[in-house]
């Protein structure tokens, strides 16, 4: 592993990080540039080529850090408009990157969406020129398998291309309309599909300078938790093992199917102290190398995405035109049906397999929520307890202060009359004494507060002894209803004592049957001996 830090060519067999020159090379080495680099062929540091421009040279793969200036290849490679695109990318630097969630940064974890427009590159021109006679003829031919196909030239074919619209309502199968020209491949992005629908995520807010870049890992949260840290060293020594980068973890959630997503960062650290965050587009490129790519799956990555915001300029353009197979009519009802526009974005769902994806990432999303809903309500449960507790001790703080300011007051009195012992009255103090006598004369008052005090006292008193004698209080029975329960206990009484004595009687009648019984026995078995 080689760290080039100069402005040469780094050897076919080198990789590593280049600090230096990010030109067109002979050669097609892995490396990181960091510095300002002047890139003049279609190097895949920024992307793929545009369709149609002509390479020269083998184009390097690349980390470039420092300002660069991309040459015919464009910034964002596929220079096809998809809008979202039905590819699997979002937000990634490329049109035909691999994804996974709702908006990237928006709640609703990965998707299959690709947010980032593509952007015309110099060069690209001719790409889009030849690229529309292959959309026209496309058109051509799937409306000819559809309505008019001339394979077998017989009342047949009006029976093929019954069957080829109901292939195209699928989304699935090929339509065969002509002997000399191939079929058409039905796909869910076609028009005539009919599974689809619109919904809406969540727009990422994080900038390309974040740096955030989002790697999905077929591995369960609790694992991926407990082994983030050789999770770090593994993608440090994946990038280089430079000492002057470090891996940073933003964030990790647990995605449907048992995957998790963990959301990297990384910072650059120059010899002069200062620090800045790699920009997220320039490390989804470099992880976005073949070779880099197959490491990354063997720490078990299955895809890689970042999660920068859409500029205002890129966010119209998604929204004016309709993603492809998109009814533009349903488009603009989706664009009028967003409950929120600041917030969030229409997103097109094509097929079963995508509906299910959002509805398995909703269903995440909510258990989450309950999850933090369930954390919250805890803590408020026991701030509860907690304020309970501490209104409980600032009351008693109240009482023992009322007690020691009259514990204070006390001392107070006995050391002013031990200073003021010996001396005459002053002035002040005989106004003090006349306003104290004022006072007491006013509470001795039968009509104030002594009064109502002594009335109070008295009052609870009187209820006291109420309490008191209705507890010592016991029930009193007439003497003629005494006397009627008395005789009824006697008749009771009687009744039992002569059913005990029939009772007797009948056990010794028994006894003499029994008697009786058993002497007849013994006679009859003498009678026959």
């Amino acid at each position: 592993m080689a760290f080039n830090f100069g402005g040469g060519s780094s050897s076919a067999g080198s990789s590593g990080f280049s600090f230096g020159s990010f030109g067109a090379k002979t050669t097609a080495p892995t490396a990181f540039g960091f510095g300002t680099t002047t890139n003049t062929t279609a190097s895949s540091g920024f992307g793929t080529p545009a369709f149609g421009v002509p390479t020269t040279t083998a184009a390097p793969t690349g980390f470039g850090f420092g300002s660069t200036t991309t040459g015919a290849g464009g910034l964002f490679g596929n220079t096809q408009n998809k809008g979202f695109g039905f590819s699997s990318g979002l937000g990634a630097a490329s049109g035909a990157g691999t994804g996974f969630g709702g908006l990237g940064g928006g709640g609703l974890g990965f998707g299959s969406f690709n947010l980032q427009p593509a952007q015309p590159q110099q060069g690209g021109l001719f790409g889009q020129q030849a690229q529309a006679p292959a959309q026209s003829n496309q058109l051509i031919n799937t409306a000819s398998a559809l309505s008019a196909p001339t394979l077998l030239n017989d009342e047949r074919d009006a029976i093929l291309a019954k069957w080829n619209q109901l292939q195209a309502f699928w989304g699935t199968g090929k339509g065969y309309f002509n002997n000399n020209i191939p079929p058409v491949d039905f796909t869910q992005e076609n028009p005539f599909c009919r599974f689809k629908a619109v919904g809406f995520s969540c727009i990422p807010s994080s900038k390309d300078e974040d740096g955030l870049v989002a790697l999905a890992l077929n591995k369960k949260e609790p694992d991926v938790r407990n082994l983030q840290q050789q999770l770090v060293e593994s993608l440090h020594k994946i990038l280089g093992g430079n000492p002057t980068l470090a891996v940073n973890v933003e964030g990790v959630k647990a995605l449907p199917d048992d995957q998790t997503e963990v959301i990297i960062y990384i910072v650059e650290r120059s010899p002069n102290g200062t620090s800045k965050r790699v920009p997220a587009t320039t490390l989804f490129n470099y992880v976005e190398q073949s070779n880099v790519k197959s490491q990354l799956q063997q720490l078990g990555v299955v895809m890689s995405v970042t999660r920068t915001a859409l500029s205002q300029t890129q966010l119209k353009q998604l929204l004016q035109n309709a993603p492809a197979g998109v009814d533009p009519i349903i488009w603009e009802q989706a664009k009028v049906d967003n409950p929120d526009p600041e917030k969030l974005i229409p997103v097109p769902m094509v097929g079963f397999k995508e509906l299910l994806r959002r509805l398995k990432i909703q269903e995440q999303m909510t258990k989450q929520h309950q999850t933090r809903v369930d954390i919250i309500s805890n803590d408020i449960s026991e701030l509860q307890k907690n304020q309970a507790t501490t209104v409980a001790k600032i009351a008693q703080y109240k009482r023992k202060l009322m007690d020691l300011s009259h514990r204070v007051l006390q001392v107070l009195i006995r050391q002013e009359i031990q200073r003021k012992s010996g001396y005459a009255i002053q002035v002040d103090e005989e106004h003090l004494r006349v306003q104290l006598d004022t006072i007491q004369s006013e509470l001795n008052a039968p009509t104030q507060f002594k009064g109502r005090l002594n009335e109070l006292m008295s009052q609870i008193r009187m209820q006291n002894h109420y309490g008191a004698v209705r507890a010592e209080e016991k029930y009193s029975v007439d003497t003629d209803l005494l006397r009627e329960i008395r005789q009824h206990l006697k008749q009771q009484q009687e009744g039992l004592s002569h059913l005990i004595s029939v009772i007797k009687d009948d056990m010794e009648d028994i006894k003499i049957i029994e008697q009786g019984l058993h002497d007849s026995v013994h006679v009859r078995a003498g009678k026959l001996s």
